[in-house]
């Protein structure tokens, strides 16, 4: 009977855990040992903005059909994702999403731009699963970016996302685009945006939990990494949104309201 009891309380203590750190969106994500259930926590909505919600294998998109690039994309990165074997395709693997409405971002409007094509969530967090792979090169997950900001700094950005998810286990990193007030550039007939700037926050619940956000200009600034930190909270102020509703209170102010440098 002491045997159950104890079984009865530990499976009472997951479960709180669980609840502690439920989220609102459920992803299945798949790992060596199968598929496996991660839980990722998604902005909460603004209503001045056009959203349409596009779930993927690795990552959810919020798509804005006016600008024809996502709001933010959110995903969970975990290091057995990151030690995935499929490999980037070659070529221009680039492709139209079909679950969104015309006019939206084709190849016709990147190419000849002077505009790369930027990842939000990329192709390097995605090498755990074909379909994720596949899906990381639609065009809803890409925004322009100046092309030595796209293979520089926001590709070291990407790196460090990656060495925190092997030495601590999983992270949770929603990123997109910056659009200060204003006229804003566009590409191509289908008059895609080109955003100003574009952020990055990440989170870890592993250990000690903490939190660090990155805002980036959109032009080739070859800066220290370090130079592109700020606090979640000053992120959520530039952007508008409400990054990680759901975290408990007792660890709010020291993931939103910290600098994190790991």
């Amino acid at each position: 009977m002491d045997i159950i009891a104890t079984k009865v309380e530990l499976k009472k203590w997951c479960l709180a855990i669980i609840c502690l750190f439920a989220l609102p969106l459920t992803i299945v994500s798949q790992d060596e040992s199968g598929i496996i259930t991660a839980s990722l926590d998604i902005p909460l909505p603004r209503k001045d903005i056009s959203e349409q919600i596009l779930r993927r294998t690795g990552y959810v998109a919020s798509y804005n059909a006016d600008l024809r690039i996502p709001n933010w994309v959110a995903w969970h990165l975990s290091a057995e994702h990151v030690k995935g074997a499929v490999s980037r395709p070659g070529g221009n693997a680039w492709h139209e999403d079909n679950e969104v409405p015309c006019p939206k971002a084709t190849s016709d409007d990147y190419r000849n731009s002077g505009w790369s094509r930027g990842h939000m969530c990329p192709a390097g967090d995605c090498k755990w699963d074909e379909q994720a792979m596949y899906e990381s090169f639609l065009y809803t997950n890409c925004c322009p970016q100046d092309r030595s900001f796209n293979s520089g700094d926001w590709n070291e950005i990407e790196i460090r996302c990656r060495r925190w998810a092997e030495k601590y286990g999983s992270v949770y990193i929603v990123c997109g685009p910056i659009l200060y007030q204003g006229t804003h550039k566009t590409i191509g007939s289908n008059r895609v945006v080109v955003p100003d700037a574009f952020f990055k926050v990440v989170v870890c619940l592993n250990e000690t939990p903490w939190g660090i956000g990155f805002v980036c200009k959109n032009s080739n600034e070859n800066k220290k990494t370090s130079s592109y930190v700020n606090t979640i909270r000053e992120v959520e102020r530039i952007t508008g949104f409400t990054f990680f509703p759901s975290l408990p209170e007792n660890l709010f102010k020291d993931i939103k309201e910290k600098i994190t440098v790991r």
